[in-house]
């Protein structure tokens, strides 16, 4: 027996199993997400909820996700992966449970709220843990599977949420996380081993500093289309913002204990793949916000539809990430990732073709593309960044991954959100009613009886739907170019330049 294979450790023999219940934790934030905001409508009119309200049900989740990540992925690797996972799948069980007996806006708020702290515990876990249950050959195909639940969850929840909804109330798309967490409870306790890095002490001026910053970015980012991003009160969050991340990274690199590793930033293919997975997700933010709205108000399609229409997405994504897994070994991060964004940015490019005429055949072809080209760059692009992560620090590598994608999401959600409305109002003719230029579901309830009326407001939204996209497509080309020129060849270098780090250290606990 050789050194290296002496010293390889063993792989567990319930690892896919305990894949599973990875992709079962994931799925139940994935489809809770999605369901949410098909159940707005009918939520809105049971317990009496204002626009208010309903934005900080959406948003409430959002904020306290995104602000707890750090802290939670640095939790995972001082207590304990496993623990801290199951204690996210408690608290987002037992919160989903309690929605099902609120009955105004503010009980459901609070149970979004402990929601997000579950599923802040609950998301940086999961990777570290793939990471360090897999070793580097199996890697890809469990990223792959991992990938690829994510990806049915995104496009299958809102046809379900939409089933749900015809047949029972909005309750039941938060009961069904219910047994779906049991499952994942039970079997992470039986077949999960526990892992943690060697004990270090705690840094909580650094988590106070990363939840506070974290959270007032994403609420700045939020707030950019209804109250600016430098004016009044979108300056003062941006200025809380800024001041408590740069205390963070100032902190960090002058404490003997970090809580986020920064010295990751100096490998290429951390920093490679941190941005262009930011740039991707700017580039996809908008992108369920666009042709969700073109599907339905342009279209007519029902939820229900707008949501199985995204299957060609699914189903290419699906054959992407098996292809990835299979070429990963041989082809290395970067070539899988340049050819998967330019066929990401390709199918933006299609679908700024789109007129009100195209029906639904060159939004078929497009998503299938992105699909395709998403599932091969997507897990490579996550994998290459996880390489250079010692697996002492998974969890908090694993939050710091998750939490620039949220960013990304965020920033592109905000950005072409609100060039889709400006666009739109720009387009609507000028002698149209200043109301119906604030959007296209406000121009075709107030001009149902008007075709000219209309004809002009979908006419206007696939010309601001083109703009759009051909932004997120730039953004895309953005994120491959960065890929080509910042990040090595394959996984090779990433292992090279983790070599250089101390030896890592790591203590695993058996299961209970």
């Amino acid at each position: 027996m050789t050194a290296e294979a002496a010293a390889a450790p063993t792989r567990s023999p319930h690892r896919w199993w305990i894949l599973i219940v990875l992709c079962l934790s994931t799925l139940v934030l994935v489809v809770d997400s999605m369901a949410l905001t098909v159940a707005v409508p009918a939520m809105t009119e049971d317990i009496g909820a204002s626009p208010q309200h309903i934005q900080w049900i959406l948003d409430s989740y959002v904020l306290v996700f995104a602000g707890l990540l750090l802290t939670s992925g640095s939790l995972g690797d001082r207590f304990g992966r496993r623990r801290v996972m199951i204690i996210g799948l408690l608290l987002f069980g037992a919160a989903s449970l309690a929605a099902v007996f609120c009955t105004n806006p503010g009980e459901v708020i609070a149970v979004r709220v402990a929601m997000g702290v579950g599923g802040a515990l609950i998301m940086p876990s999961t990777l570290s843990i793939l990471i360090t249950v897999f070793d580097e050959e199996e890697r890809p195909k469990a990223m792959a599977a991992w990938g690829s639940v994510s990806m049915l969850g995104l496009v299958g929840s809102p046809v379900l949420g939409g089933v749900l909804i015809d047949h029972f109330s909005w309750h039941s798309i938060f009961l069904i996380n219910v047994p779906v967490v049991v499952l994942a409870v039970a079997a992470g306790l039986l077949l999960m081993p526990e892992s943690k890095a060697p004990w270090q002490r705690p840094d909580p001026l650094g988590a106070v500093l990363s939840a506070v910053g974290m959270t007032a970015l994403v609420w700045w980012i939020i707030e950019i289309p209804q109250h600016g991003a430098f004016e009044g009160r979108g300056l003062l969050t941006l200025a809380i913002a800024v001041t408590s991340l740069a205390g963070f990274v100032i902190w960090q690199n002058t404490t003997a204990s970090p809580m986020v590793p920064l010295a990751l930033f100096k490998h290429r293919d951390f920093t490679g793949g941190s941005i262009s997975l930011a740039l991707v997700q700017i580039g996809n933010g908008g992108l369920l916000l666009v042709l969700t709205q073109y599907l339905q108000s342009v279209l007519g399609y029902s939820p229900v539809e707008a949501g199985l229409a995204f299957t060609p997405l699914a189903v290419a994504a699906l054959i992407g990430n098996g292809v990835g897994a299979k070429l990963a070994a041989r082809t290395g991060h970067r070539q899988l990732i340049l050819a998967g964004m330019l066929m990401m940015a390709a199918s933006f490019g299609l679908l700024t073709t789109v007129t009100t005429d195209s029906g639904f055949a060159v939004p078929a072809v497009a998503l299938a593309l992105l699909g395709l080209g998403a599932g091969t760059a997507m897990p490579a692009a996550v994998g290459a960044l996880m390489s250079t992560i010692p697996a002492d620090k998974a969890g908090v590598g694993s939050a710091l991954n998750d939490t620039i994608q949220q960013a990304g999401t965020a920033l592109g959600i905000a950005i072409l959100g609100s060039l889709l409305t400006s666009t739109f109002s720009a387009k609507m003719p000028a002698d149209a009613p200043e109301q119906t230029k604030q959007s296209i579901g406000v121009a075709l309830a107030a001009a149902h009886d008007d075709p000219g009326l209309v004809q002009a407001a979908k006419d206007a939204f696939t010309a601001s739907m083109s703009t759009t996209l051909t932004v997120s497509a730039i953004g895309v080309l953005a994120a491959a170019l960065l890929a080509v020129v910042v990040m090595r060849g394959g996984s090779n270098g990433a292992r090279a330049e983790q070599a250089e780090q101390a030896p890592e250290k790591k203590e695993v606990v058996p299961a209970a």
